[in-house]
């Protein structure tokens, strides 16, 4: 790593003494009737409010090394906290505060964290197994009234964060500023875990290095500090910590971060904070889409989104609609960027490699595979240094994950014949229905654009035919509110815009579409719901 990149902690000190105290980050609550709570952190009072915590975290005896879990949605704390733990050198571990049960309990000990901020919200699941993890010595909360009345007792071994910073909460008047700890920018910043669809979630190590180098690609997407960034993706997951927190603390950009993501009420926010850059992934797209087209859609001071993950076939529609233009990027937590500026390149494609990474597809056998032809998206250095990636407490998948020197992503993917990366899908989730290959993006448009439809996300399920490696299609369907269940009808405008392989299988009526921390929809868990005979799934032979 470049030992040039500035320790975080020395960053924002010296922001702090060099900056007039104007807001850089505003934190957006959602109240009802369309209001909003506000809270802003400028560089001063970032370091401010990182020494009060420092100190509080130092009286629990925590040290370099130690760690600490943040259980939190988009709070200002959370930028906080991170502060704290750079200067005391200790380190952080975002946990998405939806997470319950024993995925909960095995990412706080699997790490050994010594405490947890956590938000009210997440009490009563961090409640349920903080006796189960050993080394966890201190809960602290925040959010009065969110989760937890106001006026409310926790419970026991729980308290209130405010009420730890003590006396000089305010000002912060009388007491000397505690001193960094240490300026290696190669020493673990924090602890951020995998999602966990294939198994236990892995703890992927990541330095400051890493998270400076993450953030100083904002101008070379062409974001400068004229611009005010927005992202609602939780701060939990590396795409919003490190695109947009990284980009607004290491090149000054101002920043509005909602506490939570809705697709609702995505625009009115937009326009009342003059944000002129977004964050979206993969099925946010989709969701946004379907919601009803209106003359005012393209009224808005967004000239940018930095996406990930939009099908190709909604990429136009999209830009057109809202006024707007796209930058695609594609990475993994564990490093590996590509990236297609707005307007050049093939619609659809991920981009070229930045920074001087060399990308590859390989095959099965690691042979280089030709133009079109897919195969894994294989990242190496420009110097043939070996990649690294280190998995907290797991030798062996961290071996696999660089084997050979070289980054396996494990998404497949194709060149073409000028260099222009495409992303296909993720190894061992292809759709393959009569020995045809499925773009289930493709099929989510044109269902999104049903007005009846308010989300909708595609996937696959074994064969009824009991062909090998063959999938049926389901579509599982949200709908809009106070519309009725109308499976015919919406088959019906399925074959009416798909070619007949590309018309699903089954429709899957849900509430909701269970997703991650950065809005992914969970495929396993729609699939575990499944069932061709239950009562919210309507079968395509049946309206045929």
């Amino acid at each position: 790593m470049n030992l040039q990149l500035p320790h975080l902690a020395r960053l924002i000190q010296a922001k702090a003494k060099s900056t007039d105290g104007s807001a850089l980050i505003t934190f957006v609550s959602l109240l009802p009737g369309g209001d909003y709570a506000t809270e802003t952190r400028s560089y001063r009072s970032l370091w401010r409010n990182g020494q009060r915590l420092a100190r509080a975290i130092a009286e629990q005896g925590l040290v370099a090394g130690d760690r600490f879990a943040l259980l939190m949605q988009n709070h200002a704390e959370f930028v906080d906290a991170m502060v704290a733990s750079a200067i005391l050198g200790t380190v952080l571990v975002p946990i998405d505060p939806r997470t319950r049960g024993s995925k909960l309990r095995y990412m706080l000990d699997a790490v050994g964290c010594n405490g947890v901020v956590a938000g009210a919200y997440a009490v009563a699941a961090l409640d349920e197994v903080r006796r189960d993890v050993p080394g966890l010595q201190w809960c602290w909360v925040i959010g009065r009234g969110q989760g937890v009345a106001a006026d409310a007792a926790l419970p026991e071994g729980f308290g209130w964060l405010d009420a730890k910073l003590g006396a000089d909460a305010q000002d912060g008047a009388g007491q000397p500023d505690l001193p960094i700890a240490s300026e290696d920018v190669n020493a673990t910043m924090q602890l951020v875990f995998t999602s966990g669809t294939t198994g236990d979630p892995k703890a992927i190590v990541g330095s400051y290095a890493k998270y400076a180098a993450i953030g100083l690609l904002a101008p070379g997407m062409g974001i400068t500090p004229k611009d005010r960034m927005y992202t609602g993706l939780s701060l939990t997951h590396s795409n919003a910590q490190a695109i947009t927190l990284s980009g607004t603390l290491y090149n000054g950009i101002p920043t509005v971060i909602s506490q939570t993501f809705s697709k609702s009420r995505l625009w009115s926010v937009l326009r009342d904070f003059r944000c002129t850059t977004l964050n979206l992934l993969g099925g946010m797209f989709n969701a946004i889409y379907s919601e009803p087209p209106t003359a005012g859609d393209a009224d808005n001071p967004v000239r940018l989104v930095v996406g990930s993950g939009i099908a190709q076939t909604l990429w136009e529609p999209f830009e057109q609609r809202f006024g707007l233009q796209i930058l695609e990027i594609y990475g993994t937590a564990e490093g590996g960027c590509i990236i297609k500026p707005p307007g050049v390149g093939p619609v659809g494609s991920l981009g070229r490699p930045v920074g001087g990474l060399i990308a590859h597809i390989f095959d099965d056998e690691d042979r280089e595979c030709g133009p079109g032809e897919p195969g894994e998206i294989v990242f190496e250095s420009p110097d043939g240094s070996a990649m690294s990636v280190t998995y907290y407490g797991n030798e062996k998948a961290s071996a696999e994950k660089t084997r050979g020197g070289m980054l396996r992503t494990g998404d497949i993917g194709y060149r073409d014949a000028e260099g222009w990366y495409f992303f296909l899908h993720r190894k061992g989730s292809e759709l393959r229905r009569n020995g045809e290959f499925i773009a289930p993006g493709f099929v989510e448009k044109e269902i999104a654009e049903h007005p009846d439809v308010s989300d909708v996300f595609v996937y696959g399920v074994p064969s009824a035919s009991g062909t090998p490696g063959e999938r049926d299609l389901v579509a599982a369907v949200v709908l809009r509110a106070g519309k009725d269940w109308d499976a015919a009808g919406l088959f019906k405008w399925c074959a009416a815009r798909l070619e007949r392989n590309s018309v699903p299988s089954y429709l899957q009526q849900v509430g909701e579409i269970p997703k991650t921390a950065s809005e992914k929809p969970i495929e396993r868990l729609l699939a575990a719901a499944f069932h061709p005979d239950a009562p919210n799934v309507a079968r395509q032979a049946a309206y045929a």
